[in-house]
Formats: structure tokens, C-alpha cells, sequence
């Protein structure tokens, strides 16, 4: 909770790169948001359920599968969150994959703090967009 009492916005991170999650999380929550953490697909899915974030990240190549899965799994929310996806594999292939999964943002890596913090603010100010960021 926020002081004012108010709830603090919940963002999903997946991805198995622990430098990557670290930079995440403290990028985050010293921006005001609540960070919830996932290293693979199946932990990611299971935590869309329990945490009912509002926004996702997840990187595309994870441990146990794709993180399509977990864009897939975002969009079919009865409230679906927008998802930003990050990959250190960009293509044209992977970037069309990760919209027509529901992706809202695709990320290639590395990116500058900047950037991730630009897509997130623009994530929940335009809620639904189809903004890509490279």
C-alpha cells in the first residue's frame, strides 16, 4: 500500500536471468510499483492467477518453454494485463510471434533502464496500446 492508502501497481517479471531480474526489481520498485518475481514459464502462469498483476514482463526463452505461454496466458485473464515482451534473441520472426501472441511492447536486450521505464509508464497510461519499443 501506498501511503495515501491506495494499492501499488502489481508487475509480473519473468525471466531465468538473475542479473536481469535484479536490475528489474530494484528499477521498479524504487519507481513505486510491486514486484513479483518468476524464473520460469510454469512459476510465471501460476503467479498471473494468484497475483492478478497489471502489467507482465517476461522474457521470451525461458527454461521450460516459451514465454508466449505467458503472454497467451495474460491476454485470456477475464482483466488482462498488458505484457512487455524482452528477448536477447530479436528478429522480425520473434517480434511478430510475441504481437500476435498479445504482446504489447516487445523489448530486445540489452535496453536501457530508460527504455524498460518508458514502456512501463506508457503500458499503464494507454493500457492496451500495440507501442513496440526496440
Amino acid at each position: 500500500m501506498k501511503p495515501d492508502g491506495t494499492e501499488l501497481r502489481r508487475v509480473l517479471v519473468v525471466d531465468d536471468e538473475s542479473d536481469f531480474l535484479t536490475t528489474y526489481e530494484r528499477l521498479l520498485r524504487r519507481h513505486g510499483f510491486r514486484v513479483i518475481v518468476a524464473t520460469t514459464r510454469a512459476d510465471g502462469v501460476a503467479a498471473l492467477t494468484r497475483e492478478q498483476p497489471h502489467l507482465v514482463i517476461s522474457d521470451l526463452r525461458l527454461p521450460d518453454g516459451s514465454g508466449l505461454d505467458v503472454v497467451r496466458a495474460a491476454r485470456s485473464m477475464p482483466e488482462p494485463p498488458s505484457v512487455i515482451v524482452v528477448t536477447g534473441y530479436p528478429s522480425a520472426e520473434t517480434r511478430q510471434a510475441a504481437l500476435a501472441a498479445g504482446a504489447t511492447t516487445f523489448l530486445a536486450k540489452p535496453f536501457a533502464a530508460a527504455g524498460l521505464l518508458a514502456a512501463v509508464r506508457s503500458s499503464f497510461r494507454d493500457g492496451d496500446s500495440s507501442e513496440t519499443a526496440t
